[in-house]
């Protein structure tokens, strides 16, 4: 593999160079930020209590440290995307490491809360620099049909099974150390990446990028955080007036945005991309199967804690027991395809995994650890084989010169499908929980099951443990009806799974695949 300064591909039907050990050396060094950056979306699960009593953060500052990380990378994400297309992937990728490894250095020793959540933003740029570039240098280097979808599959399970290590591995460090060590871990993976990565990896991007749209920026943005933001905020404080609005003034601003898409001289997101035979489902079933796995998670954390009484570092340690398996989903899954299994029904196949796993938390009650663990392992499952599917589809389909603004609408969609997973299953399991709780009980009880918990804690004798039974039942009701909803959406996806991605096939790079799958000759 040479370091070239521009995207070049095979000529026509040449066949394709494998990789070697460098690319697999070097696919190596990629996880590492990979896995930091999933990481850092839960790692202040238990840093939070440490924090507060230090710094002494407003009610409204300690939510934007909690969640300036997320709303920042979520709206930055196709800008970076873009960019990196324009300047170089690697070139962004080694910015982004020590905009990551500076911000965090910064957070590790915030002496305010203000400070915290400056680095928490800067946090959140690099990692919008660094997602979308660490997929689209995996596609520059495995031009191999089947070692790119190996890689890729390997790539998915570290992102799936980076947040649930993050939640343990703050709970650790906060138990031995001080808060701020949950932040110093990601020092030595950013200096190793800024070490080998001029060494191993190469640069590419597009020659021809034409002008960068600035005003496509802040539509994007405009578009992306208000919606992520109701969303976020629907499931807990409910369907408010303000939270509509958010959502609804994000979609205007979305609508701008497409229509600047289509109409600017070099658009940001190229609508010709978005033609690509494949690339728009595999972002709506990517966008679905985030809101599952997305939607379970909101669950399955409050049962183990509220329900089960795990402690937060218990419940963290019983949760890492389902991503034990994930690891090998995604390159089973890339075998199956390799040995001429439709990619359709594969990918299928993972919805109705998604949609079993649902299926099985509809028949828990309130003391069934195993089947939660259980349910939620076979939901990752399935969650890990969409999506190395899907993205080994949309990358391999779209123009190598468009790697980083692929990577970064698959990643937007899985952001957007979070948020939609915990507002509308969230809301399901929130209108169920209320109707079940009993009109006589607290006000506070009937509102949230975490409300119930601190209300019987204040309640005398034998009174706090009635309601305390009572809202435990109550929430696993809501749980099992929103795993309901969950297992039939999910079975819908499946077919259009089966429909719309049927016969599609991924060529080597140089060829043009006869489904019309690629982008050769569309003008970008």
């Amino acid at each position: 593999m040479t370091k070239s300064t521009s995207t070049t591909s095979a000529g026509a039907g040449s066949a394709p160079v494998r990789a070697g050990r460098r690319e697999w050396t070097a696919l190596g060094v990629l996880m590492l930020p990979l896995l930091l950056v999933s990481m850092d979306v839960s790692v202040l699960y238990f840093a939070t209590p440490a924090i507060s009593a230090d710094l002494r953060p407003s009610g409204t500052q300690q939510l934007w440290i909690f969640d300036i990380y997320g709303f920042v990378l979520a709206g930055l994400l196709m800008t970076m995307g873009s960019l990196g297309d324009r300047i170089g992937r690697r070139k962004l990728l080694l910015a982004g490491a020590a905009a990551f490894g500076g911000a965090s250095l910064l957070a590790a020793y915030a002496n305010s809360a203000e400070t915290l959540i400056a680095a928490r933003a800067v946090l959140g740029i690099g990692g919008a620099t660094l997602m979308p570039s660490t997929m689209a240098l995996l596609r520059t280097m495995f031009t191999d049909p089947a070692q790119r979808a190996k890689a890729i599959g390997l790539w998915s399970g570290v992102m799936t099974g980076g947040i649930a290590l993050g939640s343990v591995m703050s709970g650790i460090l906060v138990e031995h150390f001080w808060w701020g060590s949950v932040f110093l871990v990601n020092l030595p993976a950013m200096v190793l990446l800024l070490v080998l990565g001029p060494v191993l990896l190469p640069e590419s991007r597009n020659p021809e990028p034409g002008r960068f749209d600035w005003l496509s920026v802040p539509l994007s943005l405009a578009a992306v955080l208000p919606v992520i933001y109701g969303l976020k905020e629907i499931p807990t404080e409910g369907w408010h007036p303000q939270y509509v609005v958010s959502v609804t003034v994000g979609l205007l601003f979305a609508a701008l945005f497409a229509h600047r898409q289509r109409t600017a001289g070099s658009p940001l997101i190229p609508p010709a991309l978005l033609k690509v035979r494949g690339f728009t489902p595999a972002l709506v079933l990517n966008l679905v199967a985030s809101l599952g796995m997305m939607g379970s998670a909101v669950f399955t954390t409050q049962y183990l804690q509220s329900v089960l009484g795990k402690s937060p570092l218990e419940a963290a340690l019983w949760s890492l027991l389902p991503s034990v398996f994930i690891g090998v989903a995604g390159p089973v899954t890339a075998q199956l395809v390799q040995r001429g299994t439709d990619r359709g029904y594969v990918v299928a196949g993972g919805f109705v995994a998604m949609a079993a796993g649902y299926a099985l938390l509809t028949l828990i009650g309130t003391d069934s650890l195993w089947l939660v663990l259980v349910g939620a392992g076979v939901l990752a499952c399935g969650m890990v084989a969409i999506m190395s599917q899907l993205t080994d589809l949309a990358m391999s389909g779209a123009a190598v010169e468009r790697a980083g603004t692929a990577s970064s609408l698959l990643e937007t969609s899985a952001e957007f499908g979070g948020a939609l997973g915990m507002a509308v299953l969230g809301s399901i399991g929130t209108a169920l929980y209320r109707h079940e709780m009993p009109a006589t009980a607290p006000a506070q009880a009937r509102e949230t099951l975490g409300g119930a918990l601190a209300t019987a804690a204040r309640l005398p004798g034998r009174a706090g443990g009635t309601l305390l039974a009572t809202a435990r039942e109550a929430f696993t009701s809501g749980m099992r009806g929103a795993a309901l909803a969950g297992a039939l959406l999910l079975a819908l996806a499946a077919v259009g799974a089966a429909v719309t991605l049927r016969r599609i096939e991924v060529a080597a790079e140089g060829d043009v695949p006869a489904t019309g799958g690629a982008e050769a000759g569309a003008e970008v």
